[in-house]
């Protein structure tokens, strides 16, 4: 008889995309990643417009823009879990399908009624609700599905898909904003994004797969003893507390540039063009992304421990970004802030690329403390 581990092993690995489905795959995920931060960015392009049509103050622009976290938070843990239970392509597609059609009705929602910042504030916390499943649901998938030896660059191949979304957003989305106002922004974004889910649910999944994870959501079905965490176990290792808190680090740090550059550099530099802090940035960030994938696997294949590999990648990803990060708000030149903020938001990108040789709930089933970090 075989034993146990291999077993597993073997299971997981028959499991796995083929070469083709696995570019298919990355491809239609990197799409999906760019149309997330379309649809997540288009808020933060358009403050400064809607700031102006709706008597907005700093405050009040300011519980807009922060609105999509407070519900951003809440489903992170449930994206992992629903995830590893339902499969995370299934997840995504159905969560895509939701905050899709928000996105796409927010300007029509602000008509409702006179209380403009209450309705926005809504339908950007159903977004972010919706939202928060995508990339714990997205790690599932890629733990389960790639080679251990390929997953580092595919997960950054699929995570530069934020930046190429908030780089289309912030270009495309400036001459939307200048030719046919805000609204156009968000009925863009979210189209495409409904767009993108019809692709996915015709020629990537089946009806039968669908029905059967909705059937999962709706009834539950009860979690067999080999797919329990030891959360207890988890949260007594020093090494877990330490990737909360730079992963609460890292999300401050960018989602405060996400949100508020526009607005820096629309305030700071009123006569600079919106194409360029808006593009800029992440433009840099593309290869940066691409690269800080491509390094983390190198270094591993030659033999180094993928938790060195992680620490290396945590200090660059923010460490050094913090570094330019401060220096952006000391300075007054506007060639020197743009270069601040790419430099800053490239090297973000640094932080998450080697997490895929982790475990992840995908790949922890079944087993007992050892297979948590030291």
């Amino acid at each position: 008889m075989q034993p146990p581990g291999p077993a597993r092993r073997d299971a997981a690995e028959d499991a796995q995309w083929s070469r083709p489905e696995c570019q298919a795959w990355t491809t239609t995920l990197l799409l999906g990643t760019c149309l997330l931060y379309c649809a997540r960015v288009s808020m933060p392009v358009c403050a400064v417009s809607m700031s102006q049509d709706f008597g907005w103050d700093k405050k009040e622009a300011g519980i807009a823009l922060s609105s999509f976290f407070w519900g951003y938070c809440l489903t992170q843990v449930a994206g992992g879990h629903l995830g590893d239970r339902v499969g995370g392509e299934k997840v995504i597609l159905l969560s895509a399908s939701a905050w899709g059609f928000i996105t796409a009705a927010t300007p029509l929602l602000t008509h409702l009624s006179s209380a403009h910042l209450v309705c926005v504030t809504f339908s950007r916390i159903l977004t972010g609700l919706l939202q928060g499943v995508y990339f714990p649901a997205l790690t599932s998938l890629l733990s389960q599905k790639v080679r251990e030896s390929e997953r580092a660059f595919t997960y950054s191949t699929v995570g530069a898909g934020s930046q190429f979304g908030t780089l289309v957003t912030g270009a495309v989305g400036s001459l939307l904003l200048d030719w046919y106002g805000w609204q156009s922004v968000f009925y863009v974004s979210g189209g495409l994004t409904l767009l993108w889910v019809c692709y996915v649910y015709r020629y990537l999944l089946s009806e039968q797969d669908l029905i059967l994870a909705v059937s999962v959501l709706v009834q539950g079905l009860p979690v067999a003893r080999d797919t329990r965490v030891p959360w207890r176990q988890l949260f007594r290792k020093p090494s877990v507390w330490a990737a909360i808190v730079s992963q609460f680090s890292a999300a401050c740090s960018f989602f405060i540039l996400l949100s508020w550059l526009p607005t820096f550099f629309k305030e700071t530099f009123p006569g600079s063009k919106g194409w360029v802090f808006n593009v800029v940035p992440w433009l840099v960030a593309i290869p940066a992304s691409l690269f800080s994938g491509f390094l983390s696997d190198h270094l591993i294949s030659q033999g180094y421990r993928t938790i060195t590999v992680r620490k290396l990648m945590q200090v660059m990803g923010l460490g050094l970004s913090s570094v330019f990060a401060l220096c952006l708000g000391h300075t007054s030149s506007f060639y020197k802030s743009v270069f601040f903020a790419s430099a800053s938001i490239g090297l973000q990108t640094f932080n998450h690329r080697c997490g895929q040789h982790g475990w992840g709930f995908g790949r922890c089933r079944g087993r007992g403390p050892e297979w948590l970090p030291d």
